[in-house]
């Protein structure tokens, strides 16, 4: 096909954005291409705050038609946790088609060669952040979250995951040659001499799984971790959010069409209520790479079961903050209490057990015993939260009614510290707001370990009383050892204690977080410089993004003769 976009233009046009991402992943310093503020977009072709809205509402009802091949059907029935329902309708495929297309124009994108994979990625990236007013609304009326956070989250630092994937890619492409010279001497001899050609070669189909929370920042990681390295991509999005993760796939088989590639190397495949296609695909031999974020359950299954495939799964665990002692009282609390409340607790880095000693902390404030800190704190998230309109902003609204569920049963397994309340939502009047529970559990009792030691996903936290610092940092370590964690946090002002929670999180591979009191959150992480995950406690098996989220989506094969 005729390239509408040549290789030549992309390169000139994206390859500075490619290397100031290259010295980001090196420096780990702040960087991002993508503004996080919304009246940054309207200009150079982007859409403004009212334009992303009237496309958002354009597509309400509507078709998306994608122009896959082998679509047998259309699925629709997506209901935001707003309460309105979208009426957008995908194409249902038929995977004995749509897979054997997907695999013929691969070809063509291996031999592009690593650098022009990267820029079409970028050339991708660049349109999706031209449209994130639009995005932000997807993201919001698939997962729930506020607008601000779904314009951040899903927009820009979705965005920057994205591109942080592919500037790794291309890092871990290029470590080796195209071609070398090679000759070996042989004393009196002549020597012997070689010419010899490395090609990185795709595993195959790349299957990205996508979760109702997180759709897009969860999503582009994998999506384009295993694009930028030459493999095609079906895209099976949850069934609650699948229009952001749709409109992604029709903006990369747009930008492969005009660059001259096969647009079915990015396919999508929504499923019929109750189909379980993803067990299906995932078992398939045509697929070769896996992304999962989600449940447990699943992505243990998916460990155990896809074996043809390279497996990176982002599941769950038990996020643990220790306080030991502080030299901000009133800091901590805020950090905290916004910790807990933003996206009503519905990230998988969100904390949920606070390991406090039952015979109080210090503070700048002077001592406070555990039942000081304990309403303190439900005070702190009760002030963040008491003008409904800042609540709104913060909380979004309960993604599903699991989580509603959980909510509503944990005030009996304990003494409730803090009660959820509702909270009316005066655009949505349908939808589901609610404030965190705190509940106080005690550490030495047999009864409270079976809720403390067990994920309970949303807005949700313990305050468990144990019987020392020792013992805080003994049961962090059992916790992330047993159960995992994507997150880890302390408050202490003692050296001794800060370095026995930073040895158990170099021991059990936690990403740890350190008497955070200002802007920054233990349940938020930077592109380009924080790692999302260890892959080293059963949380998660890989990080986003390290060198080893990407090194194995490709292998170089390589070609000899003689010189």
């Amino acid at each position: 096909m005729a390239a509408e976009l040549t290789a030549h233009q992309l390169i000139a046009r994206h390859r500075p954005t490619l290397d100031r991402a290259l010295e980001a992943i090196h420096t780990r310093a702040y960087w991002s291409p993508h503004p996080e503020h919304p009246k940054a977009y309207g200009e150079n072709g982007s859409l403004d705050l009212a334009a992303g809205r009237a496309a958002f509402d354009a597509l309400l009802g509507a078709r998306l038609d994608l122009g896959q091949p082998g679509t047998d059907g259309w699925v629709d029935g997506e209901v935001s946790p707003y309460g309105v329902e979208l009426g957008v309708s995908y194409p249902h495929a038929d995977l004995d088609v749509l897979l054997p297309a997907m695999r013929a124009g691969m070809r063509a994108w291996r031999d592009a060669g690593a650098e022009t994979r990267a820029v079409v990625c970028l050339e991708v990236l660049k349109r999706i952040s031209d449209r994130t007013h639009e995005f932000a609304h997807a993201v919001m009326h698939t997962s729930g979250q506020a607008f601000m956070m779904a314009f951040q989250a899903g927009g820009p630092h979705a965005q920057d995951r994205g591109l942080e994937a592919v500037a790794y890619a291309y890092a871990e492409q290029v470590r080796t040659p195209d071609a070398a010279e090679w000759t070996k001497p042989q004393g009196k001899r002549d020597p012997l001499k070689l010419t010899k050609r490395f090609t990185p070669v795709p595993r195959g189909i790349g299957l990205v799984i996508g979760c109702n929370t997180f759709p897009t920042w969860n999503g582009y990681p994998g999506l384009f971790a295993s694009l930028a390295t030459g493999n095609a991509v079906l895209v099976k999005p949850h069934p609650r959010a699948v229009l952001p993760l749709a409109l992604t796939v029709r903006i990369a088989r747009e930008v492969l069409a005009e660059a001259g590639f096969d647009p079915n190397l990015v396919a999508l495949a929504a499923e019929r209520p109750g189909e379980g296609v993803a067990k299906t695909l995932a078992t398939r031999p045509e697929i070769r790479i896996i992304d999962y974020t989600g449940s447990t359950e699943f992505g243990d299954w998916l460990e155990a079961n896809a074996r043809q495939a390279q497996v990176y799964t982002e599941k769950a665990g038990v996020n643990t903050v220790i306080v030991e002692s502080t030299d901000d009282y009133r800091g901590m609390l805020a950090n905290l209490a916004f910790s807990l409340s933003l996206y009503s607790g519905q990230m998988c880095t969100t904390p949920q057990n606070l390991l406090v000693p039952r015979d109080g902390i210090t503070t700048d404030q002077g001592p406070k015993s555990f039942d000081e800190v304990t309403a303190d704190l439900a005070k702190a998230v009760d002030g963040l939260l008491g003008d409904d309109a800042r609540a709104n902003g913060l909380l979004g609204a309960i993604v599903n009614p699991d989580v509603k569920a959980r909510l509503e049963a944990a005030a009996g397994l304990g003494e409730v510290a803090l009660a959820s309340r509702e909270v009316a939502h005066p655009e949505f009047p349908d939808a589901v707001v609610r404030t965190p529970v705190i509940v106080k559990l005690d550490g030495a009792k047999p009864e409270d370990e079976a809720a403390y030691m067990s994920e309970c996903f949303g807005p949700v936290s313990f305050a468990v009383a144990v019987d020392s610092v020792q013992d805080a940092v003994e049961l962090l370590r059992r916790t992330v050892r047993e159960k995992g964690a994507m997150t880890v946090g302390a408050y202490t002002t003692s050296p001794e204690v800060e370095e026995a929670v930073r040895e158990v999180c170099l021991e059990e591979a936690a990403q740890l977080s350190l008497n955070l009191t200002g802007g920054v959150y233990v349940n938020q992480t930077a592109a380009f410089s924080d790692f999302h995950g260890s892959g080293g406690n059963p949380a998660a098996n890989a990080a986003l993004t390290d060198g080893a989220f990407v090194a194995n989506r490709f292998r170089v094969v390589e070609v000899r003769r003689e010189a």
